[in-house]
């Protein structure tokens, strides 16, 4: 993946997820379920972990074949990994991410 996806906050758990495709600009809305939050460390920032996210489902998969909604807790029901993926990913400094 060139580009990192880009990330803005809507308010209440919720964040549009931008991810360069081509030439296109593909758009996932996220909702960052406080079920999942709740299975990683406390200190976890949201923000981040949205992001480390999209980047693991990017990983996966291309952007646009991803539904245009997503729910953290589907992604961790779809994922056996997901979770301790996720948890060594946002333990590294950031500088040094997947």
């Amino acid at each position: 993946m060139a580009d990192p996806p880009h990330i803005e906050s809507l308010g209440e758990h919720n964040y549009l997820v931008r991810v360069p495709e081509g030439e296109e600009i593909i758009e996932i809305r996220m909702h960052a379920s406080p079920g999942v939050i709740g299975r990683l460390p406390a200190d976890t920032d949201e923000h981040r972990l949205v992001e480390a996210t999209a980047t693991y489902l990017i990983e996966r998969q291309r952007a646009d074949d991803l539904p245009a909604t997503l729910d953290l807790d589907d992604v961790a029901a779809a994922y056996d990994d997901y979770l301790t993926e996720i948890g060594s990913r946002l333990h590294q400094p950031e500088s040094e991410g997947p």
